[in-house]
C-alpha cells in the first residue's frame, strides 16, 4: 500500500487491489487491459474516427485508420516473418506513424520490444543488439546496412521516404487473411531498454506490461486527461518517457498525439497555439528552449498542464513558465526507466506551491523510504539514497546480477534526496556527483539553482574537479544568452553574496550547448570531462 494514501483524490485509488499476475500478488488496479494493443482496441472501439495522430508531415490518422495499419503489419510480421509470442526485435525508428504501428503489431504478437536510440553510433548499436539478444531488427534503411554482417538477425527495413507510410513496400505483396487475438498477457515482459551511461555500463531493463499499464493509469487519473486532450511528442520515443507516458498514454486515453520528429521549439510552439495543444511532457531542457521564444508567443491560452522529468527544473523557470501561461500547471515528476517513467509527481501546479522544487509525492502505489548507505530508513529531512518500491518498479534487470534491487523489491536509485514532513520528494544530486569539498558535502542541484537565478543563464551544469588540498572543488559549464554580461570571477563575486563559499564553483566554462545523453539528461560524464580539460588548459591544477 502507498504510504501516503490520502494525498490523492478518491477517484485516483478506485480499482487498486491485490491481484494476481502470473505467480506474483501485485498490488494494482482491477480489470487492467492485458497489453497496449488490448488498450489500442477498446479505444478505437470507442471513438473509431477520432484523430488519434497527426505525423510529422500534417497527414491525420483516425483510430481506426491507426489499427488497421496496425493489425496489417502485426500479420504480416506473423505470417511472413515468423515473428512470435517471446521474440525478441529491435526497433531502430525515428518518430513517426511508423514508429507508432510497429510497436503496437509488437505489443499485439507478445514480443519483447527492444527500443534502441538513433544517436548512438554503430559500435554503441551493436554492443546493445547483442546484450539484447535480438533475433528480429525493424529499422530506417540508413541504419540497414550496420547489421548486414548479422546472419542471425533478421532486418525488417522502413523507408524513410518523406510523404510515405514506411512499409508499403513490404506490405504490397501481403494480403492479410485474418486478425489473430493478441498474445500480450500482463505478466508478459513487454520493453527491454536499456539506461543511459557508457554502452557497456548500461543495464538491460525488463518491464512487463503490468508495470506500464499501472503507470499510464495512475498519470491519466493525476493529470485528469481525457480523449479532449492533444499533446505533442518531440522527444525520441525510444525513451520511457515518450514510449509510455506519452504515447501509451494517449492511446488509453483516446486523445490526439501529434508526431515531431526532433524537437524544433517554434513548431513546437506554433502547433500549441494553432491546434489547441493542452498537455505537453518534456525535459527541462526542452522548456529552456521555448522559454527562449516566449516574446515571439505572448499568448498560448489552450495548455492546462504540463509534465517535466529527466531532471532538475529551476524554480526560476518554472515561475516563468507559470507567467507565460498562467492556466496551465507545471507537475514535476521524478521517474526512471526502471520505473516505467513513473514515480512521484506534483499534484498541482508547482509555481502556486511552498514546496516548489521538489518532485512532488509518490503515485499509487509507490513506497519511497530514504536509505543511509547501511540500508537503514532514515527521518523525514535527513539526505540519503532515495529507494522505490512499487507496482511500476522493474522486477530484475535484463542478465545482469546488481545489487541495485534488493531480495525484497527495493530499488536503490543512486538518487540522494530526502522526503520533508509532508511526504513530499527532494531530490538533491547524484551519489556519485556528490562533491566532497574537504569534507563539506555540496550538492550539484544546489549550487546549479543558484547558478539559473543569474539573469542570462540558460542551463547550468556543476561538477567536481579534483583538488590536491581538498580533494574535490566545484567547476560549472554555463549556456547563456549571448548578451551574458558576466565572466567567472564576476559571477562568484555575485554567489558570495548569496551561498556558502566553499560551494562557489571556482572555474566557468561557457558552452554553446551542454553535453546531454541520448536519453535526453544532462551528461555530467562529459561534462566533467569538458570542464576538467579546459580548467587544466587555463592553468587548473589535479
Amino acid at each position: 500500500m502507498n504510504d501516503f494514501m490520502n494525498v490523492w483524490p478518491q477517484e485516483v485509488y478506485e480499482g487498486l487491489a491485490e491481484i494476481t499476475i502470473g505467480n506474483k500478488k501485485v498490488y494494482t488496479y482491477k480489470d487492467m487491459p492485458a497489453s497496449l494493443y488490448h488498450i489500442l482496441r477498446n479505444t478505437t472501439q470507442k471513438y473509431p474516427d477520432r484523430i488519434g495522430f497527426v505525423d510529422n508531415d500534417g497527414k491525420e490518422y483516425s483510430y481506426q485508420d491507426f489499427m488497421g495499419l496496425v493489425d496489417e503489419f502485426a500479420g504480416y510480421l506473423h505470417e511472413i516473418r515468423g515473428i512470435h509470442r517471446g521474440c525478441h526485435v529491435g526497433m531502430l525508428l525515428g518518430n513517426g506513424i511508423e514508429f507508432c504501428v510497429t510497436y503496437l503489431a509488437l505489443c499485439k504478437l507478445g514480443t519483447l520490444v527492444v527500443p534502441l536510440p538513433g544517436k548512438y553510433q554503430r559500435p554503441e548499436l551493436l554492443q546493445l543488439v547483442d546484450k539484447a539478444d535480438i533475433t528480429f531488427l525493424i529499422c530506417e534503411n540508413k541504419y540497414a546496412d550496420w547489421f548486414m554482417d548479422f546472419s542471425e538477425i533478421q532486418v525488417i527495413v522502413c523507408e524513410d521516404e518523406e510523404g510515405e507510410y514506411g512499409f508499403s513496400h513490404v506490405l504490397k505483396e501481403y494480403k492479410m487473411q485474418k486478425i489473430e487475438e493478441p498474445a500480450g498477457r500482463l505478466e508478459d515482459p513487454v520493453i527491454l531498454m536499456f539506461t543511459s551511461g557508457t554502452t557497456s555500463m548500461s543495464k538491460g531493463v525488463l518491464l512487463k506490461n503490468y508495470h506500464m499499464i499501472h503507470s499510464v493509469e495512475v498519470y491519466k487519473r493525476i493529470l485528469r486527461l481525457t480523449e479532449k486532450d492533444k499533446s505533442i511528442v518531440a522527444t525520441p520515443m525510444y525513451h520511457i518517457t515518450g514510449l509510455v507516458c506519452i504515447l501509451a498514454l494517449f492511446l488509453d486515453i483516446g486523445g490526439t498525439l501529434y508526431l515531431f520528429k526532433k524537437v524544433d521549439p517554434d513548431r513546437i510552439l506554433k502547433c500549441m497555439v494553432e491546434n489547441q495543444i493542452t498537455f505537453y511532457h518534456a525535459s527541462p531542457t526542452v522548456f529552456t528552449l521555448l522559454l527562449e521564444k516566449r516574446k515571439d508567443y505572448p499568448h498560448i491560452s489552450s495548455v492546462r498542464s504540463f509534465a517535466c522529468g529527466s531532471g532538475n527544473m529551476s524554480p526560476k523557470n518554472i515561475l516563468c513558465l507559470h507567467e507565460w501561461m498562467p492556466g496551465a500547471k507545471f507537475h514535476t515528476v521524478f521517474g526512471m526507466t526502471e520505473t516505467s517513467g513513473a514515480g512521484t509527481i506534483f499534484p498541482e501546479g508547482a509555481a502556486d506551491s511552498p514546496y516548489i522544487g521538489s518532485s512532488g509525492l509518490p503515485m499509487p502505489n509507490l513506497k519511497v523510504q530514504i536509505w543511509d548507505k547501511q540500508g537503514i530508513p532514515m527521518n523525514r529531512g535527513e539526505i540519503g539514497e532515495v529507494c522505490l518500491k512499487g507496482s511500476f518498479v522493474l522486477e530484475q534487470y535484463y542478465k545482469q546480477e546488481t545489487n541495485s534491487i534488493t531480495e525484497d523489491g527495493w530499488l536503490r536509485t543512486g538518487d540522494l534526496g530526502y522526503l520533508n514532513e509532508d511526504g513530499y520528494l527532494y531530490i538533491v544530486d547524484r551519489i556519485k556527483d556528490m562533491i566532497n569539498r574537504g569534507g563539506e558535502k555540496i550538492c550539484s542541484y544546489d549550487v546549479e539553482n543558484e547558478l539559473s537565478r543569474l539573469p542570462g543563464v540558460l542551463e547550468a551544469a556543476v561538477v567536481a574537479l579534483p583538488d590536491e588540498k581538498y580533494m574535490e572543488v566545484p567547476g560549472a559549464m554555463l549556456r547563456v544568452q549571448e548578451d551574458f554580461p558576466w565572466n567567472g570571477d564576476e559571477i562568484r563575486d555575485i554567489l558570495k553574496e548569496r551561498m556558502a563559499r566553499y560551494k562557489i564553483p571556482v572555474y566557468y566554462l561557457f558552452v554553446d550547448e551542454i553535453p546531454k545523453t541520448c536519453n535526453g539528461k544532462v551528461d555530467k560524464r562529459e561534462i566533467r570531462k569538458r570542464v576538467r580539460e579546459s580548467w587544466m588548459a587555463a592553468g587548473g591544477r589535479l
